[in-house]
């Protein structure tokens, strides 16, 4: 049951890195506007990066729970998104059945709690405070853990004191993590914001 639950984190993370990317942003169209397979998704998540950008990234609208359409928006997706993994991966995995529901309560813990406490953000997920407040928004599309950022070249970093200690962005003991950081800027390098130009 662990190894499956351990497997259904991976693919939760993965997931989270797509829909993100491609659901919740949207994907650029020459002379249109950005499309999404769920516009509603879109626009109430565009929503919330204006709201972040103007408040120094807390969102009101958690304060608010699901009064707010926003916050009722993201509790439905992600009860959806869990409910139909939960339901493939059951019959294959009850433990990756298990980490669709643990993933799903876990993103909406962080997300909430990022926006409430930014401090707390900057601290523990500076990924996430990376991909509102940095230059570039179309980056660090993981919210609960870095992982598929590095893993597919889309970690961006705008400043030292936002860099997270390794790559898997777990608290981990200083050598173990040197070696994560080791390997990871060898084989999945980070990318900072002056080197993009920004």
């Amino acid at each position: 049951m662990w190894k499956g639950f351990l497997v259904g984190l991976v693919v939760a993370n993965g997931f989270e890195w797509v829909a993100h990317k491609y659901i919740l942003h949207g994907t650029h169209r020459s002379g249109k506007p950005r499309y999404s397979p769920v516009p509603d998704s879109m626009k109430s998540h565009w929503e919330h990066h204006r709201e972040v950008r103007k408040t120094a990234f807390h969102d009101h609208g958690y304060v608010e729970g699901l009064a707010n359409w926003r916050t009722k928006n993201e509790v439905i997706s992600l009860t959806v998104v869990a409910g139909v993994f939960g339901a493939v991966f059951y019959p294959v995995s009850k433990g990756m059945a298990l980490s669709t529901v643990y993933s799903a309560c876990n993103y909406y813990y962080i997300h909430r709690r990022a926006h409430l406490e930014p401090e707390w953000a900057m601290k523990k997920i500076p990924w996430h405070y990376d991909h509102h407040m940095n230059s570039n928004q179309d980056a660090n599309w993981c919210v609960t853990k870095p992982w598929f950022d590095y893993l597919l070249g889309t970690r961006v970093i705008s400043s030292p004191d936002l860099q997270e200690k390794n790559p898997l962005g777990i608290m981990l003991p200083r050598p173990v993590s040197n070696l994560l950081n080791g390997m990871a800027d060898r084989y999945f390098p980070a990318k900072w914001v002056d080197q993009q130009g920004r």
